[in-house]
């Protein structure tokens, strides 16, 4: 999801950050992927590609781990 080929000879473009939808339920919160982010290459900004709009809760823009597996739901993460 938050990588794209820009060219079939150059590498894919990792995002430099994920986004992530988080709620919040009692002291628990879930964070769940909703997206990624890639900063301008003037570096005054960030394009923002949402897979989805999540209509409650807050968007938390993170760097990724690089050896994490994926997941969709980090239960937990504050």
């Amino acid at each position: 999801m938050a990588r794209e080929k820009t060219n079939q000879n150059l590498p894919l473009n990792a995002p430099d950050y994920l986004a992530w939808h988080v709620t919040q339920k009692g002291k628990k919160s879930y964070w769940n992927k909703v997206g990624a982010a890639w900063q301008h290459k003037d570096g005054r900004g960030l394009t923002l590609q949402l897979e989805t709009c999540p209509i409650n809760g807050r968007i938390v823009l993170r760097l990724p781990l690089e050896d994490a597996p994926e997941n969709t739901n980090d239960a937990g993460r504050s």
